[in-house]
């Protein structure tokens, strides 16, 4: 079922702290007017002001720290901890608000925030902080369009971007985007309660709580939503502008994030560039650049690469070094687009033409040096290698294509995404699947066998003798291979279902033939039904799943030790530098799984 963007904007339209924070604007009660006794003393202070009836004290307020200062239009000071050397117009200042050597005007400082030595914070009339900006996803000259919004979540910007048939849909989220827009319309930068702004230019701006701006270069029409325990920053040379910065968040070390979503707890640094883009939670860009783009979560982008015109909502992969992901300009127009599919690790100095698809490849390993032409691949856990061999009747710029490479012979790999992703989460308000071998890519792994196990009789198969295998070539002990792959794993998905169903309904005749509302079990079951012989009984299918998992933790182990081999025989002091295969993290871990897994099975043998 799709996302329904427009029901999640609608519940941010009623729910949103941060509409509410603006509503509530600035409590004018318990102010008057500064009397002419207070006056003097402020003048003597070095406070200038040419009409003191514009400026207003709360009840109880001391001017004490208030000294050197330009007020002019209508200012409001609560008891705050110090005004030195400002400049305020039409400034509303809380209680506990620290300001310091700044010029402030049309702003709110909530209480206890702090402002030191920022040239401008200021806002223009009917500011709406970067809601509401468009971002050409995946298609630079547009045609997928998304409005931002500050809650906005990757589902929201899949849903408008990926399906731009349905035409009634679009026009009603832009309705309700306009309804948003009005609900956050200001004429004042707001401040929020606690947060620390240094050295910085602030335009039409929303800083929530407890926020940190801290000598970054601007940041204008921006909205950052913060709070105590989730902290956003935007820091050492950071420029950020028309952009939407979500609890947990880190701009810094002179990024610029121009017309962009980061969403909860991602980050950009190291001189990245994004524009027109949606970062997941979790997701990290640095010193590369990333344009028109939607990325999902946990996407490591962290060296001088390039990203144009993405649609990559699962996210879960990786952006090596030099990789060329922007060929989106056929010598026409830039209007061509890529859709990277779920763990799509894309390598070293890579280039890859548009069009391109492989969402239905997750896990795709694109390696090193891969000049890659404009396809689509539907093989999961597939590696896209450079050619070793030409063909008379195969173009030379094929590359070689190794179905369910990963599986066979990198299952660290996978392992180790399923540990790292879980460990590394710090996002409250997103879920995800952690789960690699889960129902919808099963599904994916069985069409990609039917597929290989259909074909037959070659020596080499390319895209016209098999659909799916993109502008690649693949040879017949690569198709065999894949087969046997794809059945283990599909089969091994299925065992582990059969001992969970068992460890948590107990020993029954009829669990295998017996239907259930449990869609995860019944997907499950079918499996059972159509990879085993029907006379096979369930101690002989356990038995199975105890060796499939021990050769699963051996190949965990195996993969790993091929770096080990490697370094030794090339760096002498490689073994006292490295963590070898059988003490890492890993590796470990996934033998002390099987060790429970294969004590599950037992458990459960005695009672058949």
């Amino acid at each position: 079922m799709d996302f329904d963007a427009v029901a999640y904007l609608k519940n941010a339209l009623g729910q949103s702290e941060f509409i509410k924070d603006i509503r509530n604007g600035f409590q004018k009660k318990g102010y008057s007017p500064v009397s002419g006794t207070d006056t003097e003393i402020l003048e003597k202070q070095g406070n200038i002001c040419s009409d003191w009836s514009r400026v207003f004290l709360k009840e109880g307020a001391s001017i004490e720290r208030i000294t050197r200062n330009i007020f002019s239009g209508e200012v409001y000071i609560g008891c705050v901890k110090g005004i030195y050397d400002c400049r305020l117009e039409n400034v509303y200042a809380e209680d506990g608000a620290e300001l310091y050597r700044s010029t402030v005007s049309d702003s709110i400082i909530r209480e206890n925030a702090c402002i030191r030595e920022c040239a401008e914070i200021s806002c223009t009339p009917e500011s709406v902080f970067g809601n509401g900006t468009e971002m050409s996803i995946a298609i630079e000259t547009g045609g997928r369009e998304v409005r931002m919004f500050a809650e906005m979540n990757v589902e929201t910007a899949e849903r408008i971007a990926g399906k731009r048939h349905d035409e009634e849909y679009l026009k009603e989220y832009g309705k309700h985007i306009e309804d948003y827009l009005n609900a956050v319309t200001s004429d004042r930068s707001i401040i929020g309660k606690d947060a620390e702004i240094i050295n910085t230019t602030i335009r039409s701006t929303y800083i929530g709580e407890s926020a940190r701006i801290d000598n970054a270069r601007l940041v204008e029409n921006v909205t950052v939503l913060s709070n105590v325990e989730e902290r956003s920053e935007i820091s050492h040379g950071a420029f950020i502008r028309n952009s939407i910065v979500q609890w947990g968040c880190t701009v810094t070390s002179f990024a610029v994030v121009e017309s962009s979503c980061l969403t909860e707890h991602s980050h950009a640094e190291r001189h990245g560039k994004i524009t027109e883009t949606v970062l997941g939670p979790n997701t990290g860009v640095a010193e590369g650049e990333v344009t028109a783009s939607l990325l999902g979560p946990f996407v490591g982008f962290h060296h001088q690469s390039l990203l144009i015109a993405a649609l990559w909502p699962e996210g879960k992969g990786n952006v090596a070094h030099g990789a060329n992901i922007g060929s989106n300009h056929p010598s026409r127009a830039p209007d061509q687009e890529i859709w990277p599919g779920e763990g799509c690790f894309i390598g070293l100095d890579t280039h890859i033409k548009f069009p391109s698809n492989f969402r239905n490849a997750p896990y795709i390993l694109i390696a090193a040096g891969v000049l890659a032409l404009a396809q689509r691949i539907d093989f999961p856990f597939s590696l896209i290698n450079v050619p070793a061999h030409t063909f008379e009747h195969i173009s030379p710029a094929f590359n070689e294509i190794s179905p369910a490479w990963v599986l066979s012979d990198d299952m660290f790999m996978i392992t180790r995404n399923e540990a790292k992703y879980k460990k590394r989460n710090k996002a409250r308000r997103s879920t995800f699947d952690f789960e690699v071998f889960r129902p919808h890519i099963i599904d994916l792994c069985i069409e990609a066998r039917n597929r290989l196990a259909a074909a037959g009789g070659m020596d080499v198969y390319t895209g016209t003798d098999i659909d799916g295998l993109g502008k690649n070539y693949m040879f017949e002990k690569s198709r065999v291979k894949g087969v046997d792959t794809y059945t283990f794993f599909i089969r091994y998905y299925a065992l582990k279902g059969l001992l969970k169903r068992l460890h948590e309904q107990g020993v029954s005749a009829d669990i295998l033939s017996a239907k259930d509302n449990n869609s995860r079990w019944e997907h499950e079951r079918t499996m059972l039904k159509n990879e085993f012989d029907a006379e096979m009984s369930v101690g002989e299918m356990l038995e199975i799943l105890a060796s499939s998992q021990e050769k699963i933790a051996e190949s965990v182990q195996a993969s790993k030790e091929k770096d080990d081999i490697r370094g030794r025989r090339i760096i002498p002091d490689y073994a006292y530098a490295h963590t070898s295969a059988e003490d890492d993290d890993v590796v470990r871990k996934t033998w002390q799984d099987t060790e429970e897994l294969l004590r599950q099975i037992e458990e459960i043998k005695k009672k058949l």
